[in-house]
């Protein structure tokens, strides 16, 4: 074996963590069998260029990607010109910074135009653990029917079962992160 083959099974397995997938989940994605994963993630076995690609396609990264030990803590960076933009409220951008197959983790970022927000009433979307963080300007961030004046470093942490809306009542432009922790069921997603 070479040494990019002999450190290839705990490169997929970093992979594997890092999406929050288990071993049979990637097994099903890229087509190939769980004992078979099981003994390449350990070293007991190598991968043919087709696994090789199976694999690396269902982890979303490049074959080159699980042959270079400098990629198996990370999937790169996502330039802002290439973050998915979600659908959002009038004067609302939303974008996805974490793409799939991560799976325990979801983060946004987000823009509100003077005037803007989420909506007239106040939503819900899952149970998930949930982080609010105004990165520049201010807004008002309504919580269970309390109001909470941020501006720019301030954050809140929130279960995002509880009734909550933002709105940018100031005339600047806002930039805001939200961070949810497991993510949102598509389809409950909200602004």
């Amino acid at each position: 074996m070479t040494d990019h083959e002999d450190d290839l099974g705990p490169r997929v397995a970093s992979f594997r963590e890092l999406r929050g997938m288990s071993l049979r989940a990637l097994a099903a994605a890229a087509g190939v069998s769980t004992s078979f994963l099981s003994q390449l993630e350990n070293g007991r076995t190598n991968a043919s260029v087709a696994s090789l690609r199976k694999i690396a396609g269902a982890l979303g990264v490049s074959p080159a990607e699980l042959l270079d030990e400098r990629a198996a803590h990370t999937r790169g960076v996502l330039r802002a010109d290439r973050r998915p933009r979600l659908e959002g409220a009038l004067g609302v951008e939303k974008f996805v910074l974490s793409l799939p197959p991560l799976r325990n983790l979801e983060v946004y970022a987000g823009e509100f135009a003077p005037g803007a927000s989420t909506g007239a009433n106040p939503y819900t979307h899952g149970n998930a653990q949930e982080m609010f963080v105004v990165i520049e300007g201010t807004v008002v961030f309504e919580l269970g029917g309390e109001r909470f004046e941020m501006s720019r470093d301030d954050s809140i942490e929130f279960l995002s079962s509880v009734p909550h809306r933002i709105v940018n009542e100031s005339e600047a432009e806002a930039r805001v992160i939200w961070i949810n922790s497991p993510p949102t069921p598509d389809e409950a997603h909200g602004a």
